[in-house]
C-alpha cells in the first residue's frame, strides 16, 4: 500500500507519519485490497480545546474511495478514530465483496 501525507497549516511531523503508518499497516495486514492511502493533517482554529487538530484519511479500494476525518485537541487520537472508522467502513466493503462471489 501506498502512503502520501499532506499537511495544511501544520509543519510536516515524522513522529504523525511514522503514527499514521503503523496505524495504517495494521489494518492493511487484516484488508489486503487497499491501493492507496492519503492523509492530510489540517489544523483549524476552533473555540473548543478539543477539537481542531484535524486528521484526514481517503483510501483507495476497489469500488469508491472510503474517507474519514476526526477532530480533537491532538493529532494521535484524531488520527485513531479515523483508523477505527475506516475499518469499520472496510468490514462493511469486504462483506459486499464476499457476498458478491
Amino acid at each position: 500500500m501506498d502512503i502520501h501525507f499532506d499537511y495544511d497549516q501544520v509543519k510536516a511531523s515524522e513522529r504523525l507519519e511514522s503514527l499514521a503508518v503503523q496505524k495504517l499497516n495494521k489494518i492493511a495486514d487484516k484488508y489486503d485490497f487497499i491501493i492507496r492511502a492519503e492523509v492530510l493533517f489540517k489544523k483549524e482554529n476552533t473555540s473548543s480545546p478539543e477539537t481542531g487538530m484535524i486528521c484526514n484519511i481517503r483510501l483507495s479500494v476497489p469500488g469508491p474511495l472510503l474517507f474519514s476525518e476526526a477532530s480533537h485537541g491532538g493529532f494521535e487520537a484524531s488520527i485513531a478514530e479515523a483508523c477505527e472508522d475506516l475499518e469499520r467502513q472496510l468490514r462493511k466493503r469486504k462483506d459486499k465483496l464476499k457476498n458478491r462471489t
